[in-house]
């Protein structure tokens, strides 16, 4: 590691950390795996030489999987929003994490494999629910309660009535 960042997401995973940041590497732009490190000896989930940490960043930001194994699991509490410019974008990364053994959730959010949530938020979505005209506002809120994955084309009819 050539310079340490001074803040970092430490992710827990129960064994497969380096599996999941290459994925991200792979599926998000600005992403990349940066550093594998063996553990020096045997640990609670592991052995000496089995991978125990993997830098890596997703979208610029810096991450550290933790291969801490099955004690603690992800939740909804902690997710990735992906800010999205299109339907194409959207569709991509949602296709990616639930056709990569992930599930859907409700109102843009789905879950990868791993069981980390992310958040596929188109940006004509955060300014549909934002609109200064309160009934507009109300009505791309009420389609996105509906939803999935984002249907921009959906959010923008129910907006414009």
């Amino acid at each position: 590691m050539d310079k340490q960042a001074k803040n970092t997401i430490c992710l827990w995973y129960d064994g497969d950390a380096e599996e999941a940041a290459r994925f991200y590497a792979k599926t998000f732009p600005d992403s990349s795996v940066s550093a594998v490190h063996l553990a020096p000896g045997d640990f609670p989930s592991g052995k000496k030489g089995d991978v125990l940490t993997v830098e890596f960043t997703v979208m610029g930001i810096p991450c550290l999987g933790l291969n801490g194994g099955p004690a603690f699991k992800h939740n909804e509490a902690f997710s990735f929003q992906v800010a999205t410019a299109d339907q194409a974008e959207t569709d991509r990364y949602w296709n990616a994490i639930v056709g990569n053994g992930g599930e859907e959730s409700e109102c843009g959010w789905c879950k990868d494999k791993w069981g980390l949530s992310w958040q596929i938020t188109p940006i004509a979505l955060i300014k549909a629910i934002i609109d200064p005209d309160p009934a507009a506002a109300k009505r791309a809120f009420d389609a996105m309660m509906e939803m999935k994955k984002i249907d921009i084309a959906a959010i923008e009819t129910a907006r414009h009535g």
